[in-house]
């Protein structure tokens, strides 16, 4: 069943890679930088740091994130928009969602559903958009 890396257009995965990150710049960088800084307890008028960490940590995790789906969307065999929209809304709630949420709520946090919702949010679409970049290059 996991014999697939092999079959894996991996083209595809880097431009889904790259898509998937250049959401989240835009995502916390235009479309919500003040909402997330406030999530986050801190000043919404302060620029978040722009430490390498802030950069690379999210990068390798969109990697992988889309390497793991680009094998399991070659081993269920999903060729089709319909089944990589339904997978990526399985996916993208079932899991990254629903773990952004679960791992806001701490007391470091001091706004986790807000943060929930931004962040969870953005893997949702990110999900969406790899899905349907993987199975258009397939």
């Amino acid at each position: 069943m996991f014999n697939v890396l092999s079959d894996i257009n991996w083209l595809s995965v880097l431009i889904a890679f790259v898509a998937y990150f250049l959401l989240g710049a835009v995502w916390y960088l235009f479309l919500f930088p003040k909402p997330y800084r406030i999530s986050l307890g801190r000043d919404p008028e302060v620029d978040a740091s722009q430490a390498l960490l802030y950069i690379i940590g999210p990068a390798v995790c969109t990697l992988i994130i889309t390497i793991t789906s680009a094998a399991w969307l070659y081993a269920l065999n999903i060729t089709s928009y319909s089944h990589a929209f339904v997978f990526a809304l399985v996916v993208g709630v079932g899991y990254l969602f629903t773990n952004t949420v679960n791992i806001a709520i701490n007391p470091n946090i001091p706004r986790p559903f807000l943060y929930g919702l931004i962040t969870g949010s953005y893997h949702l679409i990110g999900m969406l958009l790899v899905n349907m970049i993987l199975v258009a290059m397939k």
